[in-house]
C-alpha cells in the first residue's frame, strides 16, 4: 500500500481540511454590517482639515469614505481630504493628533488602545479589547475575542535619540508562532522626537508651555506669571479710555476715573469667564471692536455742539447701546442660536473682519503719534527692537524684552520724555498746560497748544487731582439712556466682537494643546461676555467687554496656560482698580506715547486676523480673491461713506473725520434714526467685511479643506472623547446654577 494512503493517516488527520489552491483565493471586499458607522468617522474627516496644507500638525491624518471602493489612482483629494493608495501599498494608519488616538484603516476587526493623557483615556491590559467610544457609554465591548485578529498599541519610545510612538498588532507572540509567521505590517511613527520620556506626558510639555491648563503652580509663580500676562496687554487695557475721554470732553479726572472702571471691569469678567466662560486662559477687557462704533456715537452731530457735561451725556448714551447690544449677545449665546451661526463661520469669514477692525484706525494711528515724533518715533522703534531682533534673549529663562516689550519701552521713552519736559525742551512762554486748547486766546500758544498736550509729561494733572482710594460703582456717570439708532449700532458690533471671540477661541485652544471646544462650549463663552458688557455698561466703561485678541499672541510669548495664574493676576487688577492713583498714572501718559504703542497694537491685532487663514489652503484662488475683494472693499466703502462730510471739517479734528459720516452720510429713506444707524454701520470697515465675506464664503462653492472649517462648526461627534473635553466642563458646584441655558455643557 502506497505510504501516503489517507489510509495509514490518524483518524483526526483524516478530518482535517484539505488545503486549498496556492495562492489562497482572497474574497471580494464586504462592508460590515455590525459596526458602527460613527467609528470611522475621523477628526479630520469631520473638519476638513489636512495638515499638510493647514498646518495644524506634522502629521498626515488620512480618512477614507465609509464602504468606498479604493479608486486605482494614487494622488491626494483636496476636497475630500482623502489620500489614495494604489494597489497593493501597505494599510495607511489613521492619526487623530488631538486625541492621541489611532486607527488602522484596512485591517478589519483590529481594536484601538488609546494611551494619551490629555486627549484620551489610558487603558491598562483587560481593556485592550475595546473599541470605539459610544455617546454616554464609553467604550464598546467585542462581541468575542476571535473577532479581534489584533489591536494597536501606542506606546513611547524608550530610546535617548527621540521618542516615538509605535503602533504595532498586538496579537501575542505565541498566536504568531502557531501561525508560523510574525505581522509584516507594523508602522513606527516618530511623533515626539525631542521627548526622551518613557511614559506619554502631557503634550503641553512638547509644546513648551510653563502650565498646562488645569495645573496650579505655587503662589510664587503665580503671581509674577499672572501679573506679566496682564503687564503684556497693557495696550490694550489702558491706553482706549486715552482716545475715548478727551474726545467727550472729559477731564484728566475723569479720564483716570474711566481706567479705573476699566481694570475693575477686566478683572471681575476674566475671573468670570476662566469659571463660567469657555474656561481657556482669555483675559476679558475693553475691545477695539467696540472702541469704532463708540467714536461714531462721540462724534454725532447732536454732541458736537455740548458745551455742558458733555462727557456725562455722551457717557450716558453709550451705556444705554452697550447694555442692550449686550442682552442681544447674551441671548445669541445661551439661547443656542449661536451653535447655528457658528455652521457659517469659518477661517475666511473670521481672518478679514478682524483684521479690519485693526485697519479701521489707521486715520488715527500715526495722525497722533506723529504729533510729537520726537517721543512717539522712539517708542515705536525700541518696541520693534525688543519684539523682533531682541525677541530670542534670556534672562534667567524668562525673555523678558518679548514679553515685557509694551510696558518696557513705555517706561523707558516716559522717562525720556519727563527729562525732556524737566529740561526746558517744551518751555512754552507761560502758557499754561492746564488751559484747554478752545480757551487759549494767544497766537503763541495756539501753535504750541497740541505740543504741550502730546509731548510734556506734567500736561495732566490727574496725579494732583485723584484721591488714593476711590471704588468705581454702577451708575456712577447717572442713569444710561436709550436710543433706538444707537442700540442697532451696537447690537451689529456685539455680533462682530462674536465672531473675533470664535477667531481667539480655537487659536488659543491649540496653544494650550486642548481640542477645539464644541459649539456648546462657544456659545457658553459669547453668551458669558455678553452678561461681561452688560456689566460694562452698568458701570460705565463706555465700552463693550469681550475676549482680547491679543491674547492669543500673549499665549504665545508667555507660554502660561494656566487659568489660575489668570484669576490670580485678575484679582491684582481689582485691587489696583481701588487705588484712585495708579489710574491716574495711567492718565498722565502723553497722547503721543498712547498713539505710538497703538500703532504696534493695532498693526498685531491686523497680523493675528489674517494669521487665522493658516487652516485653511491659503493658495486657493478662491480664497485670494474673497479675502483680498474682502479687505479692499472694507476701506473703499467706509471712504465712501465719510467722503460726506460739508460742515464737519469745522467742528472736528481731521483724525476723527471718518467717525462723523452716521450723521452727514448718503443714506436718506426718510427715518432719522435708521439712516442715522445705515450710514454709521456702512462707515465701519469691520462691518463691511463681515458682511461681504460672510456673504461670499457660504455661496462661492468649495471643499470642507478649502475653506477651513473649524471643529466647532460641526455638531458634537458621538464618538468624541470625552475626556479631551474635560477641561472645559463647568465645576459641579456651578453647572447647576445653569440648568436654565440651552449651551452650557459639551
Amino acid at each position: 500500500m502506497d505510504p501516503g494512503s489517507s489510509s495509514n493517516l490518524p483518524d483526526e488527520t483524516k478530518t482535517r481540511p484539505r488545503p486549498g489552491p496556492w495562492p489562497p483565493r482572497i474574497e471580494p471586499f464586504v462592508p460590515r454590517t455590525d459596526h458602527n458607522p460613527n467609528e470611522l468617522k475621523s477628526w479630520a474627516k469631520r473638519t476638513g482639515f489636512n495638515p499638510n496644507f493647514s498646518g495644524e500638525t506634522t502629521i498626515s491624518v488620512i480618512s477614507e469614505r465609509e464602504a468606498e471602493p479604493e479608486p486605482p489612482a494614487g494622488g491626494l483629494d483636496l476636497e475630500k481630504g482623502t489620500e489614495r493608495r494604489r494597489p497593493g501599498s501597505p494599510p495607511k494608519v489613521e492619526i487623530e493628533p488631538m486625541l492621541g488616538r489611532r486607527r488602522n484603516n484596512g485591517m478589519e476587526g483590529k481594536g484601538i488602545e488609546i494611551g494619551s493623557r490629555n486627549g484620551g483615556l489610558r487603558t491598562d491590559e483587560k481593556d485592550k479589547k475595546r473599541i470605539g467610544v459610544e455617546p454616554g457609554l464609553g467604550f464598546k465591548e467585542e462581541r468575542k475575542q476571535d473577532d479581534v485578529n489584533a489591536s494597536v498599541n501606542v506606546n513611547r519610545n524608550r530610546n535617548g535619540n527621540g521618542g516615538g510612538a509605535a503602533i504595532a498588532p498586538a496579537a501575542s507572540d505565541e498566536d504568531s508562532k502557531k501561525d508560523g509567521r510574525k505581522f509584516d505590517d507594523e508602522v513606527e511613527i516618530n511623533m515626539f522626537s525631542e521627548s526622551p520620556e518613557p511614559e506619554n506626558p502631557p503634550v503641553y510639555r512638547s509644546l513648551g508651555l510653563k502650565s498646562s491648563l488645569t495645573d496650579k503652580p505655587g503662589y510664587a509663580s503665580l503671581i509674577p506669571y499672572g501679573v506679566q500676562h496682564y503687564l503684556s496687554l497693557a495696550g490694550s487695557l489702558v491706553f482706549i479710555p486715552l482716545i475715548m475721554v478727551p474726545a467727550m470732553g472729559g477731564t484728566d479726572e475723569e479720564t483716570a476715573n474711566v481706567i479705573s472702571t476699566m481694570l475693575l471691569v477686566s478683572g471681575i469678567t476674566t475671573i468670570m469667564h476662566s469659571f463660567f466662560g469657555t474656561r481657556l486662559p482669555l483675559v476679558q477687557g475693553s475691545s477695539f471692536v467696540y472702541l469704532a462704533p463708540a467714536l461714531v456715537v462721540i462724534n454725532s452731530e447732536e454732541f458736537r455742539n455740548l458745551s455742558e457735561n458733555k462727557f456725562r451725556h455722551i457717557m450716558r448714551e453709550l451705556q444705554g447701546a452697550i447694555i442692550i447690544g449686550s442682552v442681544f449677545q447674551t441671548i445669541l449665546g445661551y439661547s443656542g442660536l449661536m451653535s447655528l451661526f457658528l455652521r457659517l463661520i469659518n477661517p475666511v469669514v473670521v481672518a478679514p473682519t478682524v483684521a479690519a477692525v485693526g485697519l479701521a484706525f489707521f486715520s488715527y494711528g500715526f495722525s497722533q503719534a506723529g504729533s510729537c515724533a520726537e517721543i512717539s518715533l522712539p517708542l515705536i522703534l525700541l518696541i520693534l527692537i525688543f519684539t523682533l531682533y531682541l525677541r530670542r534673549i534670556s534672562i534667567f529663562g524668562h525673555h523678558i524684552f518679548l514679553v515685557y516689550a509694551v510696558p518696557l519701552s513705555v517706561a523707558i521713552v516716559w522717562a525720556y520724555a519727563f527729562f525732556l519736559t524737566a529740561g526746558g525742551a517744551y518751555n512754552y512762554k507761560g502758557c499754561n498746560s492746564n488751559v484747554p486748547s478752545s480757551n487759549i486766546l494767544l497766537d503763541s500758544c495756539k501753535r504750541h497748544a497740541d505740543t504741550m498736550r502730546h509731548c510734556r509729561t506734567d500736561a495732566s494733572n490727574a496725579w494732583r487731582t485723584a484721591a488714593w482710594v476711590r471704588v468705581p460703582y454702577p451708575f456712577q456717570w447717572g442713569v444710561p439712556t436709550f436710543h433706538f439708532k444707537t442700540s442697532i449700532i451696537m447690537i451689529i458690533a456685539s455680533i462682530v466682537a462674536s465672531v473675533d471671540s470664535v477667531g481667539t477661541y480655537h487659536a488659543s485652544s491649540l496653544l494650550v494643546n486642548l481640542r477645539p471646544p464644541t459649539p456648546g462650549v462657544v456659545s457658553r463663552g459669547i453668551g458669558l461676555e455678553g452678561l461681561s458688557s452688560i456689566l460694562a455698561g452698568l458701570w460705565g466703561t463706555g465700552i463693550g467687554s469681550t475676549t482680547l485678541t491679543e491674547n492669543v499672541h500673549t499665549l504665545g510669548i508667555t507660554k502660561m496656560g494656566s487659568r489660575k495664574a489668570l484669576v490670580v493676576g485678575a484679582a491684582f487688577l481689582i485691587l489696583f482698580s481701588f487705588v484712585g492713583k495708579v489710574g491716574a498714572l495711567l492718565a498722565s501718559i502723553p497722547l503721543a506715547l498712547a498713539a505710538a504703542v497703538l500703532c504696534f497694537t493695532w498693526g498685531l491685532i491686523v497680523a493675528l486676523g489674517l494669521s487665522t487663514l493658516q487652516y485653511t489652503q491659503t493658495a486657493s484662488s478662491r480664497n485670494i480673491i474673497i479675502v483680498g475683494f474682502t479687505l479692499f472693499i472694507s476701506l473703499s466703502i467706509p471712504a465712501y461713506f465719510q467722503q460726506y462730510q460739508p460742515n464737519s471739517s469745522l467742528i472736528l479734528p481731521s483724525y476723527f473725520l471718518p467717525y462723523g459720516a452716521a450723521s452727514d452720510g448718503p443714506i436718506h429713506i426718510g427715518n432719522s434714526g435708521l439712516n442715522y444707524a445705515l450710514n454709521a454701520l456702512l462707515s465701519l470697515n469691520m462691518v463691511v467685511a463681515l458682511l461681504v465675506s460672510f456673504l461670499l464664503d457660504n455661496t462661492v462653492p468649495g471643499g470642507k479643506q478649502e475653506r477651513g472649517v473649524y471643529i466647532w462648526s460641526n455638531p458634537r461627534s458621538p464618538d468624541m472623547d470625552p475626556s479631551s473635553l474635560e477641561p472645559y466642563l463647568l465645576p459641579k458646584k456651578i453647572s447647576c446654577f445653569f440648568g436654565w441655558a440651552k449651551c452650557v455643557g459639551l
